[in-house]
C-alpha cells in the first residue's frame, strides 16, 4: 500500500465479477489497496489467478456468469470465507461481434445478453440478498456509453448495455428503502484486450487502423481511456462518499456523450 492511501473498504467483503479482465482486475486491485476482502470470479482460471496474485488474501471461484449456478457458488463462498457481501462490482462482459443488428447470428445474439445482461441480473439476484442482512450495500454495474446511445458498430452489445443501464435504474428503486444503492458506470472505448480483439475483427491492417481512428475520433479526448479512469469512478460510487447516490448511470467516456 502506498503511504496515505485511503481504506475505504476496510474489511468490506466484495465480489468483483469478470475479475481475470481488463477493469475487473484493475478494480480488484484497487479494492485490495484500500483493505476489502475479496472474493474474484471468472470464468478464466489462469486469468483469475493473475488477478488474485496483486489481490493478497482473496479468495478465488472459478465460473460463468451466464449459469445461475455458478454465481450462487460464488455468492455462498464469499459468506463462507468472509460472511455476508457488502459490495458488488460486476464486470463481466462481452463485446461481441463488429455487424449490424440484423447481421448477428441467433447464437451470437443469445450469448451476448446472456453475458452482459442475465450475467449482471444473476449477480445482484444472489449478492443483494446478503446485502439486505446487513442493512446495507453498494452495487456497481458495467453498461457502457454504448449503452446511452446507439452504435452502428456493436449494435447488438449496445442494446445489451441499454438494457444494463435500466437494469441498474430498476435496481435502485427496488431497493432504494433498504440503504442498498445501484449505480452503473458507462465508460467509452477502453484500452484493453476485448477493445484490441473488437478493432482486430474489422479485417486487415487498414480496415484496423481505420476502426481504430473512428473510434478515438467519437470522443473529443480523441484517444481511448485506461482501466485506471475507470476505477476512480466505481470505487467513488462504492463508497460512502456517494451515500445519497443511486440510479445513476456515469458517462466515463472522454466527452463522448457530451
Amino acid at each position: 500500500m502506498n503511504a496515505g492511501t485511503q481504506r475505504r473498504f476496510e474489511g468490506r467483503v466484495t465480489v468483483v465479477t469478470g475479475a481475470a479482465g481488463a477493469l475487473g482486475r484493475a478494480c480488484a486491485a484497487s479494492l485490495a489497496n484500500e483493505g476489502a476482502k475479496l472474493v474474484l470470479f471468472d470464468r478464466d482460471p489462469n486469468g483469475l489467478a493473475e488477478t488474485a496474485a496483486i489481490c493478497p488474501g482473496s479468495e478465488t471461484v472459478v465460473g460463468d456468469v451466464r449459469y445461475a449456478a455458478d454465481v450462487k457458488r460464488a455468492a455462498e463462498a464469499a459468506r463462507e470465507r468472509f460472511g455476508p457481501v457488502e459490495s458488488l462490482v460486476a464486470a463481466a462482459g462481452i463485446a461481441g461481434p463488429s455487424k449490424k443488428a440484423i447481421e448477428v447470428e441467433e447464437d451470437e445474439f443469445d450469448l451476448l445478453f446472456d453475458v452482459n445482461v442475465k450475467g449482471s441480473w444473476l449477480a445482484a439476484k444472489y449478492l443483494i440478498p446478503q446485502m439486505r442482512e446487513l442493512g446495507r450495500g453498494s452495487v456497481v454495474l458495467f453498461s457502457s456509453a454504448a449503452g446511452l446511445r446507439g452504435s452502428p458498430v456493436l449494435s447488438v452489445y449496445s442494446a445489451t448495455k441499454g438494457a444494463v443501464t435500466l437494469l441498474t435504474k430498476s435496481l435502485a428503486l427496488n431497493h432504494a428503502t433498504e440503504n442498498i444503492r445501484v449505480n452503473c458506470v458507462c465508460p467509452g472505448t477502453i484500452e484493453s484486450p476485448m477493445v484490441r480483439l473488437s478493432i482486430a475483427d474489422a479485417g486487415d491492417a487498414t480496415a484496423q487502423s481505420a476502426r481504430e481512428d473512428l473510434q478515438k475520433s467519437m470522443h473529443p479526448m480523441q484517444r481511448f481511456g485506461l482501466p485506471s479512469e475507470v476505477v476512480g469512478a466505481v470505487l467513488y460510487l462504492l463508497s460512502d462518499e456517494a451515500s445519497f447516490t443511486t440510479g445513476v448511470a456515469l458517462p466515463i467516456d472522454g466527452g463522448r456523450l457530451a
